[in-house]
This record gives structure tokens, sequence and C-alpha cells, in this order.
């Protein structure tokens, strides 16, 4: 054989196991690349939680506030229709997030039909503990 023959299939084969190299390269660099996606995109779906999860544990706060506000005035005799419309308006927020909008509704109906305490009381730790249930995250 020639030293052109020999070149050539030297040449060659080293073509060839480059090209060989280059696809199990590119095969990791996909495989790697995916794995770093599906980690991004769990991270993003976790904050994407932690956010609705907070934002309606502000909206529950705020008409827990609203309600002890009227709840407080109610036993000290007096209260005024700004907290009543504050306890509306935190009232509607809480019907948009879904979850307990059926026990702060009762809560509300306790409020505004001046219930007796023991009653506002229980409507008061209904809403509390279906709250809770709704803020606890899922696993």
């Amino acid at each position: 054989m020639t030293e052109w023959g020999v070149a050539l299939i030297a040449a060659g084969s080293a073509l060839v196991a480059s090209l060989i190299s280059g696809i199990f390269a590119r095969s990791a660099g996909r495989r790697q690349a995916a794995a770093m996606l599906e980690t991004v995109r769990i991270t993003v779906e976790q904050q994407r939680r932690e956010r609705a999860l907070a934002a309606r544990r502000a909206t529950y706060l705020r008409f827990l506030d609203a309600a002890e506000t009227v709840l407080l005035a109610r036993r000290a005799g007096g209260g005024s229709a700004e907290d009543r419309a504050a306890l509306q308006r935190a009232m509607g927020a809480v019907q948009l997030e879904g979850p307990a909008a059926t026990e702060a509704g009762a809560l509300l109906e306790a409020l505004r039909r001046e219930r007796g305490l023991d009653e506002l009381e229980r409507a008061r730790f209904a809403f509390i503990h279906a709250a809770r249930e709704a803020l606890r995250a899922p696993d």
C-alpha cells in the first residue's frame, strides 16, 4: 500500500471517529439541556404556587382584619360605615380567591344580622379553619 493510501485510511478513520464522537456529544448536550429546562420549569412552577398562596394569605388576612374590626366595634357598642365598607371590599377579594368564600360569607352574614357573640365566634373559627386548609401547600 502506498503512502497516499495509508494517509487516506488514517484521515478517513479520524473523520469517522470525530463524526461519531460529535453525535454522542450532541446527544449528551441535548439531554443536559432538557434536564436543565425541566429544572427551570419546576422552579418557576413552585415560585408561581408560592406567590399565589402569598396573595391568598394576604386576602384572607385582610378579610379577617376587617371582620375583627367590625366585631370589636360591635362589642364596644360602636362601629362605622367605613369599617363595614372595608369588610365588604375584603369579602369581594375572598370571593375571587374561591376557597373559604363560603365560610367568609357566613361570617359576614353573622356580622350583618348582628348574631350573638357565640355564633360570631363559631363563624370566625370556621373561616379560619377553611382559610388554613386553603393555604395548605399541596404536596
